[in-house]
């Protein structure tokens, strides 16, 4: 397609008529993977004579089709964008970056971004030769390149090592130039904003590459003083108030407030990683202004927090609360002041921490001395902030550390009275951050903690905001809740009201500390919990959701919500009832987060689609409707989370099998067949991400015994085919333990199926190779006692079988492997439930013939593997079964049936396991008679008369 009929296209995208946009949107999806299309693009947003509107779209639709196809999303996914159209977009770009205006560029540079990610260093090496020659240019150009460099420092931000070998290339091939830029820039007289603009970008491509580690490059001396130099210079110039807005927020957005922010921002870092005497000896002439005029007057409260403060209280707890999470709070100029500040009182803590302390006292003194019209209420709030951010400090140092309590109940416990708010919200915040400190009464701890408490009713917003903050820390110190428990129902109904009104942290983390603390106390309230925090989740969805400049498309408060929930749930976990009627206010949270729109949420949804499904009553219908979002997720995008997922879907199977077996609409043995072997035979996937899978099977398996015959072929043969090509041992384990629960199931069926693949002879080799141990008696497979069970059920429902199915050398090794997985299992047991000093009879003998038993299964049990943890928590109807009497029950049975084949098989074995089999006999009438079985049930024959037939060989 030619430019201008794209041209056309593209305006057609903005039409207000719905039919008109629709047919647009479908022509640029349809000629979007056409050659040149990209190329085509670039022209338009190139060129002046175009429409800017037109321009504008041209650059959102390249950078969205660049950002989704440049690299393909799937390996083995076939290019959408041909090799010679990326080497002419690499070629041209640049140019684009450089002429077009900055409406236009931003897009323009996500594009950059996305390709320098994928194509740097390898699919463009020319990149640093563009940057080094526009940098000696004009100034657009040089604006152009530092954009650029910005983004490839960008791309080597985080990274460390090996990975981070790239950016000393670009440091030792670009910095000195972009050095000759800075100090050439820095001189000049009346400097515009555009100027502003570029010192801010070099700034920012500096704090890059130091971010981790400073480059060697860096090192040198007299490079790096020159460094120094220069943004020294930056942090000391004056500002000219004229032509500056009135409007602070406006002001604070003007290129060189920025400058001045990045620059300290610079300094931070630099010292965080070093302070060697070159850089000492040029900040100490000049610590006493940096602390002292800079950094201290940030801290205080000012004439703009005020007006923030009567104006929009809200915007006030956003933009101001200490512990903000954007990034735009992270690094506001009162931000980099107080990590400045760390830095250097922990750096140069000899002329800098005590000097910094007695200023802060007197600043106490100042303040307690002066008149009720003359109190520096300013001033107090500053130092009140510096208490606050220095308590992790000083809660560790003496003397500091002996006197803080009397600093609180001096400086910081009368200011809850004050007439002024903020003083009010500020010691609140202090008294939080040192309520863990050893008080020399608890009548003090008190009298702070309630303090705390009446804050929250408190007529200004912020001051309640500061105190739910305070009163986490009291309750998370508090010994005795007696008096939190005597107004908890007015509590909650006052963090409730706030929880409606902003949007904080705290508020949640409150609500998480007293439903931890209270446990089933909260029962009474667990509704309105949930009620709450699920509006308080909506809440914060729709103000980002409405915020498109947001950092991530689900903030970190709305997690906090659904953590809260979950917490909620695990309280009231024996309160089945409650869940019925939580249900609705959860359902659709779950039903949306379980989109690709949750997927940043995922594992919270999943973990509350846990409670759900383990301790309601029953699983309703609109529990049922979330199984088609899970597998979907599954399928296309959720793999990561496979291990979270496997829970609830046991759940759902276990704990209401019926429905699972019934429903046809939707057919939920179908789709977790199609999600099943789609994980199964994916050859990108790893081991680890199969893991999950076999479980499931086994799940199904067990909870669906005769009810699921159709299965058994399709899951075997997917299982055998991952066991083929899988190499970690514990997943080979697991896919062995689908073929024992398949066994289990229904072993003639499960038999003759691995006959009719042709594979008997090649599993069971495989799987008793698996069963060995090695040299030194350690057991390297099968090492969870459930592992051992599965393996045990699946071979003792092998030996139930009749003799043409079963020859006799194989019943006999199948015999002895159940005899050694049942002691290694039964020593195992005992170990998990330290009954090592009670040895019975049963113990005594199996030690005569297996001396190191109880030595080896306890030297496999101190083996570290995560891999080997039991699901313990999955339920699952084999819980019931008792492995050594269901192998005695089955023995009996093939006696009764088949005396001569038993008769025969007994000859053949020698003395070591025929004293293994009456043990473990013997323990099985032990644990018969032990669980009341022994009398109520009939069997074939009772258990001492088989010990005395065994015992005749």
């Amino acid at each position: 397609m030619d430019p201008r009929s794209l041209a056309l296209v593209l305006r057609g995208a903005l039409s207000p008529v719905p039919e008109e946009r629709r047919a647009a949107e479908e022509a640029l999806t349809e000629f979007q993977c056409t050659p040149q299309h990209l190329v085509t693009l670039l022209q338009i947003i190139v060129d002046d004579t175009c429409d800017m509107a037109v321009r504008h779209v041209g650059s959102i639709h390249l950078k969205n089709f660049v950002a989704k196809n440049w690299l393909p999303f799937k390996p083995g996914e076939p290019q959408k964008i041909s090799e010679g159209d990326k080497s002419i977009v690499r070629t041209n770009i640049l140019r684009v970056v450089v002429e077009v205006p900055g409406l236009l560029r931003a897009q323009v540079i996500e594009c950059i971004r996305t390709i320098i990610n994928v194509d740097y260093p390898e699919q463009w090496p020319g990149l640093l030769h563009w940057i080094k020659c526009n940098l000696h240019s004009q100034d657009q150009h040089v604006l152009g390149a530092l954009y650029v460099l910005l983004v490839l420092i960008r791309k080597y931000h985080f990274k460390f090592n090996e990975e981070r070998l790239p950016l000393s290339v670009i440091v030792e091939d670009i910095f000195l130039h972009l050095l000759t830029v800075f100090n050439k820039t820095i001189r000049i007289a009346n400097p515009s904003t555009e100027v502003a603009d570029l010192i801010k970008n070099i700034c920012k491509i500096f704090w890059s590459s130091v971010y981790v580690e400073i480059p060697k490059q860096l090192c040198d001396p007299n490079i790096f003083n020159s460094w120094m130099v220069l943004f020294l210079t930056i942090l000391g110039r004056t500002i000219h108030m004229e032509g500056q807005p009135s409007d602070p927020d406006d002001k604070k957005l003007q290129g060189w407030w920025k400058v001045k922010k990045w620059t300290i921002i610079i300094f931070t870092t630099l010292l965080k990683r070093i302070l060697n005497n070159s850089i000492y000896r040029l900040l100490h002439p000049r610590l006493d202004i940096i602390i002292f005029e800079i950094i201290f007057p940030l801290m205080c409260f000012n004439d703009n927090d005020g007006k923030l403060w009567k104006e929009d209280p809200h915007e006030y707890v956003r933009k101001r609360y200490v512990f903000a999470d954007s990034l735009q709070d992270l690094y506001s100029p009162r931000s980099a002041a107080v990590d400045l500040l760390l830095v250097l009182l922990t750096k140069c803590e000899k002329c800098c921490f005590q000097k910094f302390i007695h200023f802060i006292g007197e600043t106490f003194r100042r303040y307690n001395e002066a008149p009720i019209d003359a109190k520096p209420y300013s001033l107090k709030c500053g130092a009140l902030h510096a208490i606050g951010v220095l308590s992790s400090i000083l809660k560790q140092m003496e003397p500091y550390k002996s006197q803080l309590e009397c600093m609180l109940l001096t400086h910081v416990i009368p200011d809850f009275m004050s007439s002024v708010a903020h003083l009010r919200a500020k010691a609140a915040w202090v008294a939080g951050l040192y309520a863990d400190i050893e008080f020399s009464e608890q009548n003090y701890f008190q009298m702070a903690m309630n303090c705390a408490i009446s804050g929250l009713c408190d007529p200004e917003l912020p001051v309640q905001v500061d105190s739910v903050f305070a009163l986490s820390c009291f309750m998370e110190a508090c010994k005795d809740l007696n008096e939190i428990r005597r107004i908890l129902p007015r509590l909650l109904n006052d963090m409730f009201k706030l929880m409606g009104e902003v949007d904080n942290d705290d508020v949640v983390c409150t609500l998480e500390i007293l439903v931890v603390k209270f446990g089933e106390e909260m029962a009474p309230y667990a509704i309105g919990l949930c009620e709450n925090l699920a509006a308080a989740f909506w809440k914060r969805m729709n103000i980002s959701e409405a915020n498109v400049e947001a950092e991530d498309s689900i903030p970190v408060a709305a997690v906090g919500c659904l953590h809260a929930i979950s917490i909620v749930l695990e309280s009231v976990n024996k309160l089945s009832h409650l869940y019925v009627q939580i249900e609705p206010i959860l359902l659709p949270i779950m039903q949306r987060m379980l989109t690709p729109e949750g997927e940043e949420v995922f594992e919270e949804v999943i973990e509350i689609v846990t409670y759900m499904t383990y301790f309601s009553p029953t699983i309703s219908m609109a529990m049922w409707s979330l199984w088609p979002l899970i597998m979907d997720a599954l399928q296309d995008w959720a793999v990561d989370f496979f291990e979270n997922i496997l829970v609830p879907l046991n759940n759902y199977i276990s704990r209401d099998t019926a429905h699972f077996l019934a429903c046809k609409e939707p057919d939920y043995q179908q789709s977790l067949w199609v999600t099943l072997s789609s994980i199964i035979t994916d050859k990108n996937l790893n081991d680890d991400n199969i893991e999950p899978a076999p479980k499931l099977i086994a799940a199904v398996l067990q909870n669906c015994k005769g009810h699921v015959d159709h299965w058994i072929q399709p899951y075997l043969i997917v299982t055998i085919d991952r066991l083929h090509r899988t190499e970690k041992p514990y997943l080979k384990c697991l896919l062995v333990q689908v073929i024992a629960n398949a066994l289990y199931y229904n072993a003639s069926l499960t038999l003759d199926t691995l006959h009719k693949l042709g594979v008997t002879t090649e599993i069971f080799n495989f799987w008793f190779e698996l069963l060995q141990v090695d040299k030194s008696g350690r057991r390297a497979n099968f090492r969870r006692a459930h592992d051992k069970k599965v393996c045990c059920l699946g071979l003792t429902s092998l030996l139930g079988l009749l003799a043409e199915k079963l020859p006799q050398d194989a019943f006999k090794s199948v015999f002895i492997a159940i005899l050694a997985l049942l002691v290694s299992y039964k020593n195992q047991a005992t170990a998990a439930d330290d009954e090592d000093d009670r040895v019975d009879e049963l113990d005594q003998e199996m030690r005569i013939d297996v001396e190191d038993g109880n030595r080896k299964e306890n030297g496999e049990n101190d083996e570290s593997d995560d891999d080997y943890c039991d699901d313990e928590d999955l339920q699952s109807p084999i819980d019931e079964v008792d492995p050594f009497i269901f192998f005695v029950e089955t023995v009996q049975v093939i006696q009764a049936s088949d005396p001569a084949r038993f008769h025969n098989f007994m000859g053949s074995l020698d003395l070591h396991n025929r004293t293994l089999a009456v043990c473990i006999d013997q323990h099985a009438e032990e644990r018969r008679n032990r669980d009341g079985k022994g009398d109520s049930q009939e069997q074939p024959q009772s258990g001492r008369g088989l010990i005395q037939l065994w015992r005749r060989w």
